[in-house]
């Protein structure tokens, strides 16, 4: 809480007027169209109405404060230029009942400390932070800045590019990272980077590396450092623990510069209660409801947003795109879809409230989600929104006009859940559980998927990836380069979490840098070697992404082979002369020679092979194979090759 005078005055009634505001004609930046807009919950671009705004009135430089409030009865601007004085600069209250309070201020402008008193009609006083502040003071001091979004870009070539880089079918591959945890200060580890010291290390290391987007967990102001970002505050400014907003646009810049997209975490499922926030803003339930089983989150013991009131919606819309508008973002993450989706989610019966139909899909939030994205899409098409979305909710990346909800793509919950529990199990007891690896192909087509091995996977108690792995070291490695093959070569687009791609031994901590230094040891700079060649292998290939979300993109050549625990697929491009043939060996034991079908004859070149010993791997690779007119497998030609042990050969006909 920002420190406040105590004076006796300040304790008594608010006054009904300031001198400060005399003399002064009273100044708005909504028009009646934007009121109406608010109010149809239509109004898209409220980031530039509501909130604080320097503005020149009159001659004079000031600040004009606009806050929606309808159930304050007095409602006051305080902060360190009055003293915290909650008489001295009072808002009106518009005419219009839209339920706004607006004023403005001279004098002061970017950098003023402030908050909202309110005086609430239900009898209670409070101070609150501002919904739409741009910036906020430094945790844990808990109020609002006046600032502002100009900045300078210089990234104008992405961004008349980009559309070709965030297309479905463009090569995705997301780096996911914490800012407060991928690298700190290493002379002061205690000590975070900010968003410009972030870039100075981050950029080159991700264009290294050749992932082609990162995804930014949540970004936003939030109050409580433990909860990684999911519990905001502050919607519509980047966190201050970093820097400025600025300081956010030069890495966002600088990531695009070098041909880097960049997406965020959206959080619109739930906020926290800190009393600074947005939770019963006006001493109600406004921008939550008041009934716990619609209003209140059982997982995270938090407040769900009331997705049916107009006003909310024009906030949660506005605040999607003010990310792309003013921060060039490329596309949105948008966290815990299920649980905003299903009315019942993780409550008993009795515990929800049925729709107007006695079902338990939100429909409020289905067609929050469909006006969002068709929003988002008619104005920035060159970006994508990603759901994640665990339950079977048909159509989630499917077009609005089709019925579906309009994300450019979901994460495929089920592939990674199946996937890591066939991969913890010992090598010799998989061949009885290949329905586990294959079975995502049955349903790979039915949405757009991006594949995540996602934080959520790397922390409270789970493990990481590497120790998830069964075996001694050489098996750890040899399965999680196995994976990362498998997981490069399947259809859909792809997210690895920070620390994966050098198998970090530890599980994530929040409060402290990734183990950087485990890149000196030889396993952990193979699997690292190996992760930039899978994504330069993805980026280069087309028959990996040219028809990563259609089912002509993908063919089964062999799943009989259970016994030895292979897999045979095809990846086909717009030009058959792309396609690349993949050979998956989940034992320890090489195979060799090891025959399989291949769709032509011709010589194959082998493009990639996880066994290399540059990865840390034993060797066993092949150069280039002729193929000869032995029937298998369905096809004409087949190929004999060395298959490594716990290792994925990629194959393609040579050219």
């Amino acid at each position: 809480m920002a420190k406040k005078t105590t004076s006796t005055k300040q304790q008594e009634e608010p006054q009904e007027s300031s001198p400060s505001f005399k003399n002064v004609e009273p100044f708005s930046l909504f028009t009646d169209f934007d009121i109406n807009l608010f109010k149809a919950g239509k109004h898209y671009r409220l980031y530039e109405k509501m909130g604080s705004h320097v503005v020149e009135n009159q001659g004079v430089i000031g600040t004009y404060f606009a806050v929606w409030a309808p159930n304050a009865r007095y409602l006051s601007v305080i902060g360190d230029f009055n003293g915290w004085n909650r008489g001295a600069h009072p808002l009106s209250s518009r005419w219009d009942g839209s339920g706004i309070w607006e004023g403005w201020i001279p004098n002061i402008g970017n950098g003023t400390v402030y908050k909202y008193f309110i005086s609430s009609n239900t009898g209670v006083d409070i101070e609150k932070g501002d919904p739409y502040a741009l910036h906020w003071e430094h945790p844990p001091k808990t109020a609002s800045v006046v600032w502002d979004t100009w900045y300078e870009w210089k990234d104008k070539e992405w961004m008349q590019t980009r559309r070709q880089k965030n297309a479905l079918n463009a090569p995705i591959s997301v780096y996911e990272i914490h800012l407060g945890s991928w690298q700190r200060d290493p002379g002061d580890p205690e000590r975070r980077l900010t968003y410009r010291e972030i870039a100075n290390s981050l950029v080159p290391y991700v264009k290294e590396m050749g992932f082609t987007h990162v995804e930014f967990m949540p970004v936003m102001q939030h109050p409580y450092e433990p909860s990684w970002g999911y519990q905001i505050t502050g919607y519509f400014s980047t966190s201050s623990r970093f820097g400025t907003p600025q300081d956010f646009m030069y890495l966002v810049e600088q990531l695009h510069i070098n041909e880097i997209g960049v997406l965020l975490d959206w959080v619109p499922s739930h906020y926290p209660n800190d009393a600074h926030g947005i939770y019963r803003f006006d001493g109600t339930a406004l921008y939550e409801h008041e009934d716990p089983r619609q209003g209140y989150h059982p997982d995270w013991k938090s407040y769900i947003f009331n997705y049916g009131r107009y006003e909310v919606r024009s906030f949660l819309i506005s605040n999607a795109l003010f990310w792309l508008d003013r921060f060039h973002a490329d596309g949105l993450r948008v966290d815990a879809v299920a649980s905003m989706l299903y009315r019942d989610y993780s409550r008993n019966a009795g515990e929800w409230v049925p729709n107007i139909f006695g079902g338990r899909e939100n429909l409020e939030v289905i067609s929050l989600f469909k006006e969002l994205n068709e929003e988002i899409y008619r104005s920035f098409p060159d970006t994508q929104t990603i759901a994640e979305e665990s339950t079977a909710f048909p159509g989630v990346s499917r077009p609005v006009y089709t019925g579906g909800l309009g994300f450019g793509m979901k994460w495929m919950m089920g592939w990674m859940n199946d996937t890591l529990r066939y991969f913890a199990k010992d090598p010799m007891y998989r061949k009885w559980h290949q329905n586990d690896i294959t079975f995502s192909l049955v349903y790979s087509f039915s949405e757009n998927f991006m594949l995540p091995l996602s934080h959520d996977e790397v922390v409270y108690g789970k493990g990481s990836l590497i120790e998830k792995m069964p075996g001694d070291q050489w098996r750890k490695f040899a399965n999680l380069r196995l994976l990362f093959t498998y997981m490069f070569t399947h259809p859909g687009t792809k997210l690895l979490f920070m620390g994966g791609e050098f198998a970090q031994y530890a599980e994530w901590n929040f409060e402290k840098s990734l183990d950087w230094h485990l890149l000196e040891h030889q396993p952990n700079k193979g699997v690292n070697e190996l992760m930039k060649d899978l994504n330069k292998m993805y980026r280069n290939e087309a028959a990996l992404f040219d028809k990563q979300f259609s089912p002509d993109g993908f063919e089964w050549i062999d799943t009989s082979d259970r016994e030895n625990a292979v897999i045979v697929y095809a990846r086909k491009g717009f030009d058959e002369k792309d396609t690349t043939i993949v050979v998956l060996n989940f034992t320890p034991v090489p195979r060799s020679p090891y025959r399989i079908g291949v769709p032509d004859s011709g010589i194959y070149e082998e493009i990639f092979n996880s066994d290399n010993q540059k990865y840390w791997g034993t060797g066993v690779v092949n150069g280039d194979v002729k193929s000869d007119n032995t029937p298998l497998h369905g096809k004409d030609n087949s190929v004999e090759i060395s298959l490594p042990p716990l290792g994925g050969v990629v194959l393609r006909l040579k050219k």
